[in-house]
């Protein structure tokens, strides 16, 4: 049996993830730290889920704990590891910007130095497309430089990236990095727009609509994710470039991959496909432009359909349903 480790495996991407490589068979090893920056009862019922499969084991503890990560890949060998914990969210890291120094900076070294003196997996991991930063050139394509984040959780992201490509050098380590486009579903998070539009819909109460609704967002149904990811497993960066798209590194097995729809959708779009779902209208409030945030997100996804052959085309009146069925069950409304 094939043996992949998942850390963030508590959250709402590294749930789905594991549940998927789980229902193909492979053992994985489940390390979460389970923090409360939203409430951990949605993620102890994500893993509860997953403790129903004989070929999972779960770890709790931080990334960032000096050997953690170490000891895992002395005992279970694993031959894939998708790294997806992380603190996330942007306007939080304007308040608490240390837990993204400790989780996503710390986190991740530990995890590179634990490949290093086991190598042989391959490396998957989790990116942003806030990585974009401040370009303005659209759709945001991989081999374009990014160097200018707008928020430090950006910034941090930005940074693994960095991190991973010199030991992809120094010790050969194959690395591919996935920079996320707004991926929403099922067992989301509350911190996310679309959970916070309904449920203060059914509450009844008014939702906030940063920079008078002028926003358009790559929105990526978290099914079309989970597949890409599981895709691009197997397609270990080698030496062969695909073409002037590919953004695989001349000197290293170090590739990064958008994974997004490729058609951004408008914000007003958005809410009205909430409405028709709930059938319920928006009480909006209209606000500025939230810091470190950014007006659009477009994904260029060549490089995922040549590596893969596959495109995420699920779209808003597709996945929001599904999102509402969720959360009508889940919360007994």
């Amino acid at each position: 049996m094939k043996t992949a480790l998942i850390t963030g495996v508590a959250g709402f991407i590294g749930y789905h993830t594991a549940k998927r490589w789980l229902d193909e068979g492979w053992q994985v090893i489940g390390l979460d730290s389970f923090s409360a920056y939203y409430d951990p009862k949605l993620k102890r019922d994500r893993v509860a889920l997953l403790a129903e499969y004989p070929n999972y084991t779960e770890v709790e503890g931080h990334v960032e704990t000096p050997g953690l990560l170490m000891s895992l890949f002395e005992t279970y060998k694993p031959s894939h590891v998708v790294h997806l914990a992380a603190q996330a969210g942007v306007r939080y890291s304007i308040e608490a910007p240390r837990t993204y120094l400790d989780s996503n900076i710390a986190g991740t070294f530990e995890l590179l130095e634990a490949a290093r003196a086991h190598p042989g997996a391959h490396l998957l991991l989790a990116s942003t497309s806030s990585a974009y930063g401040a370009n303005e050139k659209m759709p945001y394509a991989e081999t374009d430089k990014a160097d200018h984040q707008m928020s430090f959780y950006a910034a941090t992201k930005k940074a693994t990236e960095a991190m991973a490509h010199s030991y992809a050098h120094l010790y050969e380590l194959p690395v591919t990095m996935f920079r996320f486009f707004t991926v929403y579903g099922p067992w989301g998070r509350p911190d996310m727009a679309l959970f916070k539009f309904v449920k203060a819909m059914l509450n009844g109460e008014a939702i906030d609509v940063y920079n008078n609704g002028e926003m358009r967002r790559d929105f990526t149904f978290i099914d079309d994710l989970v597949e890409a990811v599981w895709r691009l497993a197997d397609a270990r960066p080698t030496a062969v470039s695909l073409g002037d798209f590919d953004s695989l590194s001349p000197v290293a097995p170090f590739r990064i991959v958008n994974i997004g729809k490729a058609k951004p959708d408008a914000l007003g779009d958005f809410i009205a496909q909430i409405e028709q779902t709930l059938g319920l209208e928006a009480r909006k409030n209209m606000m500025p432009m939230q810091a470190g945030d950014v007006p659009a997100t477009w994904s260029d996804t060549r490089l995922l359909d040549a590596l893969t052959g596959y495109k995420c085309t699920t779209g808003l009146d597709s996945g929001i349903p599904k999102f509402v069925d969720w959360y009508r069950s889940y919360y007994d409304v």
